[in-house]
């Protein structure tokens, strides 16, 4: 077996109703802290309303923080300058991956007094964190980008100079998840396909990245099957519903988990300038992107390095997502792609000309494509091969 190492995880709790432990937890760190939801969470969401009716029956003084859209660095900046004295012991948040993001950046400047931007990989200077964070405790709303367990704080700065980047140290990760699929009750189908789309993804990117290992395999495949499993039955609503919405809640936890071992791929390397320089939600261009991002990528590995063991995954992954084994590797290939293709139209994915793409900005969009996530993409993409990718899905 091949070596590998395990970054650090938060202490996670997983199950309908694990949100009533969150008093417990917050009391084990103090009785003040600092609570982002979303900026219309607590009013639409019955649930979230009566978790924060048992914070205070608990006795804990809380400050709400509302936060609408993907956080920048300024909003970060502002909260951090704002509440840098008032002795916060423990920072939570309760809602979407923008929510956790940028409740995990603050809880991380909180006692360090610096600006965000010190930090963002390729925008500052990009300096040493040495922490302390504030202790951060993470309840997810929807199932998408698995923030919970990630050391990741993305942030974005939009429009034609803008960029998305994140601010990222093992002292960030939460230091507990609590995940009740409960939580996720208030999401609509929009929502549901655009996050459940980008757990998929970050799931597939994990399993056939440069850094895979027997670790994150085994939880990528684990969560690749509950995916298949729940997410149309969660967005088509029905007997099934509720039992999807708990394998989708699963399965965003554990793509969180594999990004955050084994990085991530091509989509997730456009998905960066499209959020920077466009109104467009990460999810779905995740979603949108994915079938055709894995149809370029395969076909650069069979051009190219036709015995790459990558092609190999890819062809496990067919099998895995279609249900069934299949001899021919080419052929569990192109049932892959059959399966992507088919679930972006049942999930009324938008093409990127809904969010005004249009064709003269992809050279600008490749520019900035080969970040991160890239970087671990199983074979180098050409510029030719990404504006590929953008141009399947542009209208």
């Amino acid at each position: 077996m091949q070596p590998f190492a395990v970054a650090r995880l938060p202490r996670i709790e997983f199950g309908p109703g694990r949100r009533a432990l969150l008093p417990e937890r917050v009391r084990a760190f103090g009785d003040r802290a600092l609570l982002f939801t979303g900026a219309r969470t607590v009013e639409r969401d019955p649930a979230v309303a009566a978790l924060l009716q048992s914070l205070e029956r608990a006795g804990i003084a809380f400050e709400r923080i509302r936060i609408d859209g993907e956080p920048s660095p300024e909003q970060v900046d502002g909260i951090v300058a704002g509440h840098r004295d008032a002795g916060v012991d423990v920072v939570v948040a309760i809602g979407g991956g923008s929510v956790l993001d940028a409740a995990k950046a603050v809880a991380g400047l909180l006692r360090v007094g610096d600006s965000v931007m010190d930090y963002l990989e390729g925008v500052g200077p990009e300096k040493t964190y040495r922490g302390p964070a504030v202790p951060f405790i993470a309840l997810p709303t929807t199932a998408g980008t698995g923030s919970e367990a990630t050391k990741n704080a993305v942030l974005s700065r939009q429009g034609p100079d803008g960029f998305k980047k994140s601010f990222r140290d093992e002292r960030l990760v939460a230091q507990w998840a609590i995940v009740d699929p409960d939580l996720l009750a208030g999401c609509p189908p929009a929502l549901i396909a655009a996050n459940g789309m980008d757990a998929l993804t970050q799931l597939i990117e994990s399993y056939v990245s440069l850094r895979h290992g027997p670790f994150t395999d085994a939880l990528a495949v684990s969560g690749l099957r509950a995916a298949r499993d729940g997410l149309l039955a969660w967005y088509q609503g029905g007997a099934d519903a509720a039992e999807g919405r708990t394998r989708m809640a699963y399965a965003a936890l554990l793509s969180g988990i594999t990004l955050a071992q084994a990085g991530l791929g091509s989509v997730h390397g456009l998905a960066s300038p499209l959020g920077a320089f466009f109104p467009i939600p990460h999810g779905v261009a995740c979603g949108t992107l994915v079938a055709a991002a894995t149809r370029v990528n395969i076909a650069a590995l069979e051009a190219r390095e036709p015995d790459h063991p990558a092609l190999a995954r890819y062809a496990r992954l067919g099998e895995i997502l279609c249900a069934r084994r299949m001899r021919d590797p080419a052929a569990a290939r192109t049932a892959l792609l059959d399966w992507l293709e088919d679930l972006t139209g049942r999930l009324d994915l938008p093409p990127l000309a809904a969010h005004g793409v249009g064709a003269a900005d992809l050279d600008r969009i490749v520019a900035h494509s080969r970040g991160s996530s890239m970087k671990t993409n199983p074979i180098v993409l050409t510029d030719a091969e990404i504006r590929a990718i953008l141009e399947a899905r542009l209208g």
